[in-house]
C-alpha cells in the first residue's frame, strides 16, 4: 500500500508529529516513506554521532523513531503510544554514510503493537536489527498521569 492509499489524515499526522519532535530534529533524523504499518527513517552520519563508529545510542534512536511513526499509521489520530520494549542486534559498525531504519508492523492489537526493524546503510547491507514494542497510552486529550 502506498502513501497515497493511506489515511490522509494519518499522513499528515506522522509528517507533524516528526516535525514537532526536537529530538529528531537535533540528531538529524529524516522522514522517509510512510506506509500502512511501515515507516523508514534516514540519518545521515556525522561526527557528531561518532567515535570511532555510530554510537549504540543513536542508532537505538533511529530504530524507536521509525517504530513509533509506523506505530502511528495503526491508531487514531487522537491516540497516543509508548515504548515498553527495545531488542537491538548491532551486527556492523558504520561510520559513515547514511543509515535507514524500516520498522514494520508484525501484530497489532488491542493494546500492543509489535514491530521488526531492519538498520541498512546506505549500500543496503544490514547493520542492525530490532523488535520493539508500543502500548497504546490513551487518548492526546486525556492529562498526563
Amino acid at each position: 500500500m502506498s502513501e497515497e492509499e493511506l489515511d490522509p489524515q494519518k499522513v499528515e499526522r506522522a509528517r507533524a508529529a516528526f516535525a514537532s519532535v526536537p529530538y529528531a530534529n537535533f540528531l538529524g533524523l529524516r522522514l522517509g516513506d510512510i506506509r500502512e504499518g511501515q515507516v523508514s527513517i534516514h540519518l545521515d552520519v556525522r561526527d557528531e554521532l561518532k567515535h570511532h563508529q555510530v554510537h549504540g545510542g543513536a542508532i537505538a534512536s533511529l530504530i524507536d523513531t521509525a517504530s513509533a511513526f509506523a506505530v502511528l499509521t495503526q491508531v487514531e489520530t487522537d491516540e497516543r503510544v509508548t515504548t515498553t520494549d527495545l531488542t537491538i542486534h548491532y551486527l556492523r559498525p558504520i561510520t559513515s554514510g547514511r543509515m535507514t531504519a524500516t520498522a514494520r508492523m508484525v501484530r497489532g492489537g488491542r493494546r500492543l503493537f509489535v514491530l521488526s526493524v531492519e538498520v541498512t546503510n546506505e549500500t543496503n547491507v544490514l547493520v542492525a536489527t530490532a523488535v520493539t514494542t508500543y502500548i497504546r497510552v490513551g487518548l492526546k486529550t486525556q492529562p498526563e498521569p
